[in-house]
């Protein structure tokens, strides 16, 4: 494989890394709905770069935080506020998050939250709660939702809920666990969480993403995308990690278009059915939304459809 860039200059980006600000009649339309709406949306706190093109078109999709603003883990690549306790979840927010997906008509919607170690459930039943309002006001709606490290109980109360897709991010390779991600996760935790939605629903589509660009080698990330398919992953992401806050790790290389494009054909030869992998490519992504999108309602078409052997 090729080598990445070396160590970027702070505050230099490549070209390839440069995107046009988003703009256009449905972009402006679910900007101002989101606002009326008094939605969180991951898109615009976390300044994603793809949210002009996925805000656009009949198959707008969105991503939608739940559960507050405030996390109990400290991850050192995330900006999202710390807290040992948060405030509690709103008893409403489940009906809101359902009828603004409703009202916006959105083809594809992920749900996702902060940590919420101090809830008893971590916050499942909220999500549940969530998918099942959704469900309500918008039946064609693909729902994903993506979440934290759940297992036990806590996996089988969201599993409840019949998501479309589960993913939960492993987020970097094995051995930068612990010093990128909060002591309480690992590798493995987030393997064990993604095999259980397959023992909770067999058919549910899993989804995982890893960022790249944080001093991995590429032998590090061919075992941690051989570790996710031997977790029976169905869909992978792969991006380059971008600095927060000069708080947070930096960036050690700019991995270049070409070994993202490697990365790619490594994961389709381990055989993820989709893999989007790019500089800008984040956990939520459109085209991979859509390539999801489709396998969904493929399924559902199929469930309808009675059996000629019935």
């Amino acid at each position: 494989m090729s080598q990445p860039t070396t160590s970027p200059q702070e505050g230099r980006k490549p070209a390839w890394l440069k995107v046009p600000l988003p703009g256009g009649e449905g972009y402006s339309k679910l900007k101002t709905l989101a606002r009326e709406l008094k939605l969180h949306t991951v898109c615009e706190e976390a300044r994603c770069p793809n949210i002009g093109e996925c805000w656009k078109g009949d198959h707008a999709t969105m991503t939608l935080m739940v559960l507050g603003d405030e996390c109990t883990r400290n991850c050192r690549f995330c900006a999202v506020k710390t807290v040992q306790k948060a405030a509690p979840p709103d008893p409403a927010e489940p009906q809101n998050v359902g009828r603004a997906v409703g009202a916006m008509d959105l083809g594809y919607v992920v749900i996702t939250s902060v940590d919420r170690d101090d809830l008893p459930d971590g916050g499942s039943a909220h999500y549940a709660r969530c998918i099942e309002a959704i469900r309500e006001h918008s039946p064609r709606t693909v729902v994903e939702t993506l979440i934290p490290d759940y297992r036990g109980a806590e996996m089988a109360t969201l599993m409840g809920g019949r998501p479309d897709v589960l993913a939960h991010n492993v987020e970097v390779v094995s051995r930068l666990q612990r010093r990128i991600r909060d002591p309480r996760c690992s590798f493995e935790r987030s393997l064990e969480t993604l095999q259980q939605a397959k023992v909770h629903d067999p058919e549910v589509f899993t989804k995982s993403s890893l960022m790249v660009g944080l001093g991995e080698t590429q032998d590090e990330v061919r075992v941690a995308l051989e570790g996710l398919r031997a977790a029976d992953v169905d869909f992978l992401t792969l991006g380059q990690y971008l600095r927060p806050t000069p708080g947070h790790a930096p960036v050690k290389a700019w991995v270049t278009p070409e070994e993202f494009l490697e990365y790619e054909n490594l994961g389709r030869e381990l055989g993820f059915a989709y893999v989007a992998s790019g500089p800008l490519v984040r956990s939520s992504y459109k085209a991979g939304e859509f390539f999801a999108a489709r396998l969904v309602r493929e399924r559902r078409a199929q469930r309808q459809t009675p059996s000629a052997w019935e």
